[in-house]
């Protein structure tokens, strides 16, 4: 059952219906395209029909090592970058308790992360983090050479060397790697490190719903099960469905378009949970690679509400009308908090009393919407009945779904990346890197 809605009747009255109609008919061709794999990147589309391929065996190996490092590890740390580490952080972020260090009844290891950044200091307290607790380590990258990640393990393989027996230390490591080649592969094997492939036509922000994102999320204790069979569902919906009425990702993808034709160049992925901090990273890392390039595509910004209220909102309200806001809306949280009342009313609250904190939110969300629009800026909502690994599921693939439209239609290959490299070159000739 697909529980995800959208509404973009907020969004679609700035547009004119000749060419929204017009646009319409491009996202469904741009939809056969990609189900046919006759567009560009189409070397690159093993994430398309990944959930409802993904094999038993593998998901029963991945259950079995995530409670085998339960036993032995109080930290699971993931190095990584990108796609390598952004899926599996947002979906574990938006599970978990929001204080999870803290939290007594949390029994699986904490998940960390490393190798997607290049501060000093962070790195420095990692390893004094390190020092005190019993940990195992994935590796994630399909070259083993990318600059961030590699250092990262560089550090904290002398460390493992250092805390545990020559032989222990390489029992606590996976690499999650290329099939057959690779710094990282090659290394794996000369040192007996457990692997799982990267698929070569996969790339590494589509990459969430392999071991890449599956390991780390069912070692943090969540169902990957249940997130396969949200993807699963959610791909048999916009597979079949070929009406932006009936198909979310035909809409989405049209209506983004549409807005972007019409001269705004800025999507705001706005959530009201800040557990889904990170959710909009990846999202943020989604569109940003894939579309991106060739002097085009949409800049994908985020904003968490209502506390960027206080810091954006005057800029969204009164600033550029380049921008338009996407909507990402939990209708129920997990638990209920209600606003108690005070006999002297000194805060002037009163009138809320009574009321659960989900409900001041959801005003302050339609309220929120409501001064956008008036404001002249587009809306589109996305919904959920609540969060969980299911409806994750169905966000994760229907987002992925909709970018490689989205990115069909502006006209761009959404499954490369070649601008990646340019700051790279740069910094390796100042770092005076051998070759460059």
């Amino acid at each position: 059952m697909i529980k995800l809605e959208i509404d973009i009747s907020k969004a679609s009255t700035f547009i004119d219906p000749s060419e929204w109609q017009s646009i319409e008919e491009e996202v469904i061709r741009q939809h056969k395209t990609l189900l046919t794999g006759t567009g560009k990147g189409n070397d690159f589309l093993g994430w398309l029909r990944l959930p409802s391929t993904f094999p038993g065996d593998l998901i029963k190996r991945i259950r079995e090592d995530a409670e085998r490092i339960k036993k032995v590890s109080k930290i699971y740390l993931v190095i990584g970058i990108g796609g390598s580490y952004l899926g599996a952080r947002a979906v574990i972020e938006a599970l978990s308790h929001n204080f999870p260090s803290l939290y007594s009844e949390n029994e699986s290891p904490q998940v960390l992360f490393a190798g997607n950044n290049l501060g000093e200091d962070y790195h420095s307290d990692l390893l004094g983090i390190l020092d005190e607790y019993a940990y195992s380590v994935a590796v994630i990258s399909k070259s083993g050479t990318t600059t961030e990640p590699a250092i990262a393990f560089r550090l904290v393989k002398e460390h493992l060397k250092k805390k545990y027996s020559s032989t222990d230390f390489t029992e606590r490591i996976i690499a999650i790697t290329d099939a057959s080649k690779g710094v990282l592969k090659e290394l794996a094997d000369k040192e007996g490190y457990q692997t799982y492939i990267i698929p070569d036509d996969i790339g590494g922000r589509y990459s969430v719903l392999t071991p890449v994102g599956l390991l780390p999320i069912a070692i943090a204790g969540f169902d990957i099960e249940h997130l396969l069979k949200g993807a699963r569902e959610m791909q048999e919906h916009l597979f079949s469905a070929v009406s932006p009425g009936s198909n979310p990702a035909i809409t989405y993808a049209a209506i983004r378009n549409a807005l972007y034709r019409k001269g705004k160049r800025i999507e705001i992925l706005v959530n009201y949970q800040p557990n889904l901090f990170y959710f909009t990273e990846w999202w943020k890392q989604l569109f940003g690679e894939s579309e991106g390039k060739d002097n085009k595509g949409i800049y994908p910004s985020g904003a968490n509400f209502t506390t960027d209220l206080h810091s954006l909102g005057q800029f969204i309200q009164e600033g550029t009308r380049d921008i338009f806001e996407t909507v990402l809306s939990v209708e129920h949280p997990r638990k209920e908090l209600r606003i108690p009342s005070k006999e002297q009313d000194e805060d002037g609250l009163n009138y809320l009393s009574g009321k659960r904190i989900s409900e001041v939110n959801d005003k302050a969300e339609l309220g929120t919407r409501l001064a956008h629009i008036e404001g002249g800026v587009p809306n589109i909502r996305i919904s959920v009945p609540e969060i969980n690994e299911e409806t994750l599921g169905q966000l994760i693939y229907f987002f992925e779904f909709a970018c490689a439209l989205s990115g069909y239609t502006l006209g761009v290959n959404p499954f490369d990346q070649p601008g990646v490299e340019a700051y790279k070159k740069k910094m390796f000739t100042l770092l005076g890197k051998p070759g460059q």
